[in-house]
């Protein structure tokens, strides 16, 4: 699983920018106040194409800073990154972030004379090597500025962000297993095939075995070279949910996902 690799300064740097993104255009049309200081700049990012698939990974990177009146600011460096997401494993609905974050930095562009700045031929990837189980569709590509270059002074920074919108293959997975019927004690195994689309290696594969609702999975094996794997797990008095899950190693095609028809005898009855 990818860890949330933001710092916390940063993290709490972007979610103020955040913040200050939602309320400029309602704070625009009101008249300013006293001690509320007008925003310096204004900050765009785009990408083009706007999606990307299995073939087609790359998106050129552009942007804007422009000053308050709207004339172009040249020589403004600003930090892009790309920002891989995934949905955190979550059964309980605790108010916590429902996101985790696997950023990569894609460079510091300078403005030109017309206020642009350009990352061109970006590859729209996971590149950290990190799991892909629960990825997000949709990768982030992050704009930020901040004016002293001290992120203890969010004040003066300024965030924007687009999204890309990753197509993937569909995988499967067929499965057999060793009884249907267990009890707290017994050797449940499940073997079974990951099938990729043609081209893709299987190999690497990661496949998930779950037991218990409020855990995301009990054992991982990664699948051999023609697809197939193995797991074998001691079944507990409390297990009942078993559930298959995998995850390729490539962002562009998709996991699979397959309940088992397993009945756990040691559960009390309803």
């Amino acid at each position: 699983m990818p860890s949330q690799t933001l710092t916390t300064r940063l993290a709490a740097t972007t979610a103020f920018l955040l913040a200050a993104t939602a309320l400029s255009a309602p704070a625009a049309l009101a008249k300013p106040s006293d001690d509320e200081p007008a925003r310096a700049y204004v900050l765009t990012v785009s990408t083009d194409p706007t999606s990307t698939d299995y073939e087609n990974r790359r998106v050129d990177v552009t942007g804007t800073v422009t000053k308050a009146d709207g004339t172009p600011a040249a020589g403004v460096p600003v930090t892009v990154r790309e920002v891989v997401r995934f949905t955190t494993w979550n059964p309980w609905g605790d108010p916590i972030d429902p996101t985790y974050y696997d950023p990569r930095d894609l460079g510091t562009p300078v403005t030109d004379a017309t206020g642009t700045f350009t990352v061109p031929d970006v590859n729209i990837d996971l590149m950290s090597g990190n799991s892909l189980l629960n990825v997000q569709r949709e990768v982030q590509i992050t704009a930020t500025y901040d004016e002293d270059g001290d992120l203890n002074t969010p004040q003066d920074g300024y965030f924007t962000d687009t999204t890309v919108t990753t197509k993937a293959r569909t995988s499967s997975v067929s499965y057999q297993v060793n009884k249907k019927k267990v009890k707290a004690g017994d050797i449940l195994t499940v073997q079974g095939k990951v099938t990729l689309p043609k081209g893709v290696e299987e190999t690497g594969t990661e496949v998930f075995l779950q037991t218990y609702w409020e855990s995301q999975y009990r054992v991982k094996v990664r699948a051999e070279e023609d697809g197939f794997f193995v797991m074998s797990v001691r079944v507990r008095d409390y297990d009942d949910t078993f559930t298959l899950r995998t995850a390729p190693t490539d962002l562009y095609v998709a996991g699979a996902e397959k309940p088992l028809p397993i009945t756990n005898t040691s559960l009390p009855r309803p």
